[in-house]
Protein backbone atom coordinates (compact mmCIF):
# COMPACT_ATOMS: atom_id res chain seq x y z
CA UNK A 1 0.00 0.00 0.00
CA UNK A 2 1.51 3.67 -0.96
CA UNK A 3 2.55 5.92 2.07
CA UNK A 4 0.66 9.24 1.92
CA UNK A 5 2.21 12.39 2.08
CA UNK A 6 -0.01 15.91 3.00
CA UNK A 7 2.17 18.89 1.92
CA UNK A 8 0.60 22.72 2.01
CA UNK A 9 1.69 25.27 -0.37
CA UNK A 10 1.89 22.69 -3.95
CA UNK A 11 1.39 25.27 -6.20
CA UNK A 12 4.87 26.56 -6.61
CA UNK A 13 8.48 27.19 -5.03
CA UNK A 14 9.57 23.95 -2.85
CA UNK A 15 6.40 22.66 -2.61
CA UNK A 16 6.26 21.95 -6.24
CA UNK A 17 9.09 19.90 -5.98
CA UNK A 18 8.73 18.16 -3.35
CA UNK A 19 5.13 16.73 -5.12
CA UNK A 20 7.11 15.58 -8.33
CA UNK A 21 10.03 13.89 -6.11
CA UNK A 22 6.90 12.12 -3.79
CA UNK A 23 5.68 11.20 -6.69
CA UNK A 24 8.59 9.20 -8.21
CA UNK A 25 8.92 7.73 -4.69
CA UNK A 26 5.63 6.19 -5.14
CA UNK A 27 4.33 7.91 -2.55
CA UNK A 28 0.41 9.58 -2.85
CA UNK A 29 0.46 13.20 -2.63
CA UNK A 30 -2.81 15.18 -1.40
CA UNK A 31 -1.38 18.74 -1.08
CA UNK A 32 -3.15 22.26 -1.30
CA UNK A 33 -2.47 25.67 -2.83
CA UNK A 34 -4.38 28.85 -3.25
CA UNK A 35 -3.94 29.36 -6.89
CA UNK A 36 -6.81 27.66 -8.68
CA UNK A 37 -5.53 27.70 -11.55
CA UNK A 38 -1.83 26.10 -10.30
CA UNK A 39 -4.21 23.36 -8.57
CA UNK A 40 -5.97 22.64 -11.65
CA UNK A 41 -2.20 22.03 -13.32
CA UNK A 42 -1.09 19.77 -10.84
CA UNK A 43 -4.74 17.95 -11.22
CA UNK A 44 -4.37 17.71 -14.96
CA UNK A 45 -0.35 16.97 -14.95
CA UNK A 46 -1.15 13.96 -12.75
CA UNK A 47 -4.65 12.70 -12.71
CA UNK A 48 -6.31 10.49 -10.20
CA UNK A 49 -3.34 9.27 -8.40
CA UNK A 50 -3.18 11.91 -6.29
CA UNK A 51 -5.74 15.03 -4.39
CA UNK A 52 -4.92 18.36 -5.02
CA UNK A 53 -7.22 20.85 -3.52
CA UNK A 54 -7.55 24.95 -3.48
CA UNK A 55 -7.28 25.78 0.29
CA UNK A 56 -6.06 28.91 2.07
CA UNK A 57 -4.67 27.12 5.19
CA UNK A 58 -4.95 30.77 6.73
CA UNK A 59 -8.92 30.04 6.76
CA UNK A 60 -9.56 27.03 9.67
CA UNK A 61 -12.82 25.94 7.92
CA UNK A 62 -11.44 25.24 4.73
CA UNK A 63 -8.41 23.35 6.41
CA UNK A 64 -11.03 21.11 8.18
CA UNK A 65 -13.04 20.37 5.37
CA UNK A 66 -9.67 19.55 3.50
CA UNK A 67 -8.79 17.17 5.94
CA UNK A 68 -11.76 15.49 6.05
CA UNK A 69 -11.74 15.46 2.42
CA UNK A 70 -8.30 13.68 2.34
CA UNK A 71 -9.35 11.29 4.92
CA UNK A 72 -12.49 10.30 2.74
CA UNK A 73 -11.02 9.98 -0.73
CA UNK A 74 -7.19 8.79 0.16
CA UNK A 75 -6.66 8.23 3.88
CA UNK A 76 -4.79 9.20 6.89
CA UNK A 77 -0.97 10.61 6.07
CA UNK A 78 1.79 9.03 7.61
CA UNK A 79 3.93 12.01 6.70
CA UNK A 80 2.56 15.86 7.33
CA UNK A 81 4.09 18.81 6.01
CA UNK A 82 3.49 22.46 6.40
CA UNK A 83 5.03 24.13 4.04
CA UNK A 84 3.03 27.24 2.78
CA UNK A 85 4.70 30.20 3.87
CA UNK A 86 4.62 33.82 2.73
CA UNK A 87 7.37 37.03 3.10
CA UNK A 88 6.95 40.32 3.91
CA UNK A 89 8.08 43.14 1.99
CA UNK A 90 11.44 44.01 3.33
CA UNK A 91 10.61 46.67 5.61
CA UNK A 92 11.88 48.15 9.50
CA UNK A 93 9.38 47.26 12.04
CA UNK A 94 8.58 50.67 12.71
CA UNK A 95 7.74 51.42 8.76
CA UNK A 96 5.25 47.43 8.65
CA UNK A 97 1.40 48.55 8.20
CA UNK A 98 -0.11 45.90 10.61
CA UNK A 99 -2.11 44.30 8.36
CA UNK A 100 1.22 42.93 6.56
CA UNK A 101 2.37 41.56 9.60
CA UNK A 102 -0.74 39.97 10.68
CA UNK A 103 -1.09 38.27 7.61
CA UNK A 104 2.46 37.16 7.70
CA UNK A 105 1.31 35.58 11.07
CA UNK A 106 -1.95 34.30 9.67
CA UNK A 107 -0.47 31.89 7.02
CA UNK A 108 2.76 31.32 8.51
CA UNK A 109 1.59 30.55 12.35
CA UNK A 110 -2.01 29.95 12.04
CA UNK A 111 -1.79 28.51 9.22
CA UNK A 112 0.35 25.68 10.68
CA UNK A 113 -1.62 25.36 13.61
CA UNK A 114 -5.23 25.17 11.85
CA UNK A 115 -3.06 22.02 9.65
CA UNK A 116 -1.77 20.35 12.82
CA UNK A 117 -5.24 20.47 14.22
CA UNK A 118 -7.26 19.09 11.70
CA UNK A 119 -5.16 16.16 10.28
CA UNK A 120 -3.28 15.06 13.75
CA UNK A 121 -5.79 13.39 15.72
CA UNK A 122 -6.44 11.24 11.95
CA UNK A 123 -2.66 10.38 12.51
CA UNK A 124 -2.88 9.92 16.45
CA UNK A 125 -6.24 7.66 16.41
CA UNK A 126 -4.26 5.65 13.76
CA UNK A 127 -1.80 4.24 15.97
CA UNK A 128 0.56 3.86 13.75
CA UNK A 129 3.60 6.49 13.74
CA UNK A 130 3.81 9.36 11.99
CA UNK A 131 5.83 12.09 11.28
CA UNK A 132 5.17 15.76 11.29
CA UNK A 133 7.41 18.35 9.97
CA UNK A 134 6.89 21.92 9.75
CA UNK A 135 9.01 24.03 7.48
CA UNK A 136 11.31 26.75 9.48
CA UNK A 137 13.91 28.82 8.24
CA UNK A 138 17.71 30.23 9.15
CA UNK A 139 15.46 33.13 9.91
CA UNK A 140 13.29 31.04 12.18
CA UNK A 141 16.72 30.79 14.55
CA UNK A 142 18.39 33.97 14.31
CA UNK A 143 16.92 37.48 12.97
CA UNK A 144 17.02 39.34 10.18
CA UNK A 145 16.77 43.23 9.54
CA UNK A 146 13.52 44.24 7.88
CA UNK A 147 12.40 41.12 8.06
CA UNK A 148 10.75 40.88 11.40
CA UNK A 149 7.41 39.29 10.66
CA UNK A 150 8.94 36.39 8.98
CA UNK A 151 11.43 35.86 11.24
CA UNK A 152 8.81 36.06 14.51
CA UNK A 153 6.81 33.65 12.47
CA UNK A 154 9.55 31.31 11.81
CA UNK A 155 10.13 31.41 15.64
CA UNK A 156 6.87 31.05 16.33
CA UNK A 157 6.63 27.53 14.65
CA UNK A 158 9.94 26.53 16.31
CA UNK A 159 8.44 27.07 19.65
CA UNK A 160 4.76 25.33 18.53
CA UNK A 161 7.04 22.29 17.06
CA UNK A 162 9.05 21.51 20.22
CA UNK A 163 5.68 21.82 22.39
CA UNK A 164 4.46 19.70 19.90
CA UNK A 165 6.76 17.10 20.11
CA UNK A 166 6.53 16.57 23.54
CA UNK A 167 2.73 15.91 23.14
CA UNK A 168 2.67 13.05 20.66
CA UNK A 169 2.16 9.63 22.06
CA UNK A 170 5.48 7.18 21.23
CA UNK A 171 6.16 6.20 17.52
CA UNK A 172 6.09 9.72 16.11
CA UNK A 173 7.36 11.97 15.78
CA UNK A 174 7.42 16.75 15.10
CA UNK A 175 10.33 18.41 14.03
CA UNK A 176 11.53 21.82 12.19
CA UNK A 177 13.52 21.49 8.89
CA UNK A 178 15.78 24.68 7.78
CA UNK A 179 15.77 24.35 4.00
CA UNK A 180 19.15 25.11 4.61
CA UNK A 181 21.13 27.89 3.17
CA UNK A 182 19.14 30.18 -0.06
CA UNK A 183 16.95 28.46 -2.53
CA UNK A 184 16.18 29.94 -5.67
CA UNK A 185 12.46 30.63 -5.25
CA UNK A 186 10.15 33.75 -5.55
CA UNK A 187 10.54 34.34 -1.60
CA UNK A 188 14.27 34.89 -1.61
CA UNK A 189 13.84 37.10 -4.92
CA UNK A 190 11.78 39.07 -2.89
CA UNK A 191 13.52 39.78 -0.15
CA UNK A 192 17.75 39.10 -1.16
CA UNK A 193 17.72 38.67 -5.05
CA UNK A 194 21.35 39.41 -4.49
CA UNK A 195 21.90 35.56 -3.14
CA UNK A 196 19.83 34.09 -6.33
CA UNK A 197 22.56 33.37 -8.24
CA UNK A 198 24.33 31.08 -5.73
CA UNK A 199 21.51 29.66 -4.72
CA UNK A 200 20.45 26.10 -5.96
CA UNK A 201 16.73 25.73 -7.45
CA UNK A 202 14.20 23.85 -5.98
CA UNK A 203 14.54 21.00 -8.34
CA UNK A 204 17.96 20.93 -7.02
CA UNK A 205 16.83 20.75 -3.01
CA UNK A 206 14.04 18.73 -3.58
CA UNK A 207 16.45 15.77 -5.14
CA UNK A 208 18.33 15.92 -1.56
CA UNK A 209 15.48 17.34 0.91
CA UNK A 210 12.74 14.94 -0.24
CA UNK A 211 15.21 11.16 0.41
CA UNK A 212 16.02 13.23 3.77
CA UNK A 213 12.27 13.79 5.00
CA UNK A 214 11.15 9.98 4.07
CA UNK A 215 14.29 9.13 6.63
CA UNK A 216 12.78 10.78 9.10
CA UNK A 217 11.20 8.93 11.97
CA UNK A 218 10.43 8.90 15.90
CA UNK A 219 14.29 9.53 16.97
CA UNK A 220 14.08 12.85 15.74
CA UNK A 221 10.68 13.54 17.67
CA UNK A 222 11.74 17.29 18.87
CA UNK A 223 14.87 17.96 16.41
CA UNK A 224 15.12 21.53 14.59
CA UNK A 225 17.27 19.87 11.62
CA UNK A 226 18.45 21.18 8.35
CA UNK A 227 18.65 19.80 5.63
CA UNK A 228 21.51 18.57 3.88
CA UNK A 229 23.85 20.52 1.60
CA UNK A 230 22.36 21.17 -1.59
CA UNK A 231 24.81 21.93 -4.56
CA UNK A 232 24.10 24.08 -7.25
CA UNK A 233 24.63 22.67 -10.37
CA UNK A 234 26.77 24.57 -12.88
CA UNK A 235 26.66 24.60 -17.23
Amino acid sequence: MNKLVVITGVTRGLGREMVERFHEAGWTVAGCGRSEKEVQGLREQFGEQHHFSVVDVSVMEQVEKWAEEVRAEVGVPDLLINNASIINRNSPVIGLEANEFSRVMDINVNGVFYVIRAFLPFMVQRANGGVVVNISSYWGRYGEAFLSPYCASKFAIEGLTQSLAAELPEGMAAVTLDPGGSIDTAMLRSCSPEDVDSAPNPVEWSRVAVPYIIGLGPQDNGKSLTCPPVRKRTN
